[in-house]
């Protein structure tokens, strides 16, 4: 017993040396290859303690709630990624449309660090949607199926058969890869292009015949992993919405709605139509009845 207990114990101990090493430094083992970065979604939070989206108190997450740390591998991590500039277009016609966003953002490597060690970055935008338009979640992880997207996911009101009058306001957020080792590349200018398709929702009546639903700009988050002692380490940069410097003008999507003048001719004429096919069906089943038509061969018959 004694000799298998001492064997025993060698065999767990080279367990604990050889296995747990491995597989806590391979999340970062794999930089080159597959994306070490979970699957942690920052709107997600945002909505654990928020019932609905407000731009205030989402700001205010942003600012003070991010679930992520700062990046201690440089000194100044803010000098590294600058404010981006903005172009959004809307493509497409009639109520589904893509949302072209362009992000061309600045990046200037800190050049008190000689040499960084290989990492892994994903852009992450947040399009913070107002209550007239919605994103399909089962179209987006069709992307995120086709890879064009990392990841990519709807929070808030996801219910996507609700008129504009009866919805809330939703985040979408999508997780894009844009390279390895791109802090060491000194790369002046790294170009995000991004196409969000939306879908507009029923608007309520309107005297011009058209609801306007203006979208905002988003948030971006530049997200790194990089290992450091054979730990690894998480970066995150954060540019909201008025850090962002638009050369655009306002993305206005004018969706075709009811005009509210006409809405009484329309009830009246509806109720009219509704009316005249009731009593025409109620006419047609009485003289198209069994009865009615049992009596009419009776005639017939008493009179041959």
């Amino acid at each position: 017993m004694g000799i298998r207990g001492s064997l025993y114990a060698y065999l767990l101990l080279a367990f604990i040396l050889i296995y747990l090493p491995a597989t806590s430094a391979g999340e970062c083992n794999n930089l080159q290859s597959v994306s070490p970065l979970p699957k942690i979604y920052l709107s997600e939070s945002y909505f654990k303690k928020n019932d609905i989206l407000i731009d205030s108190n989402f700001q205010s997450f942003l600012k003070h709630d991010i679930p992520l740390g700062s990046c201690q591998l440089l000194d100044n991590p803010n000098t590294v990624v600058k404010v981006p500039v903005l172009h959004r277009d809307l493509i497409g016609e009639g109520s589904h449309r893509r949302l072209f966003s362009s992000l061309r953002v600045s990046i200037q490597p800190d050049t008190t660090v000689s040499e960084l060690p290989a990492h892994f970055c994903e852009a992450v935008v947040t399009e913070r949607l107002p209550s007239g338009v919605f994103a399909d979640p089962f179209e987006l992880q069709h992307l995120v199926q086709r890879g064009v997207f990392v990841d990519a996911a709807v929070f808030g009101d996801t219910n996507l058969e609700l008129p504009s009058a009866l919805s809330n306001r939703s985040v979408v957020e999508v997780h894009m890869d844009i390279g390895h080792n791109i802090l060491s590349k000194h790369t002046n200018e790294l170009e995000i292009n991004l196409e969000l398709p939306l879908h507009a929702r029923y608007p309520p009546l309107d005297g011009s015949g058209y609801s306007k639903v203006e979208m905002g700009i988003p948030d971006l988050f530049i997200s790194c992993t990089t290992e450091r002692n054979a730990e690894c380490e998480r970066c995150l940069w954060v540019k909201r919405a008025e850090q962002i410097k638009s050369i655009a003008t306002d993305v206005v999507w004018r969706i075709p709605s009811g005009n509210k003048a006409h809405s009484q001719v329309v009830s009246h004429v509806t109720f009219t139509a509704a009316f005249f096919s009731m009593a025409l069906i109620a006419v047609t089943a009485i003289y198209h009845s069994p009865d009615t038509n049992s009596s009419k061969n009776l005639k017939k018959i008493r009179k041959s």
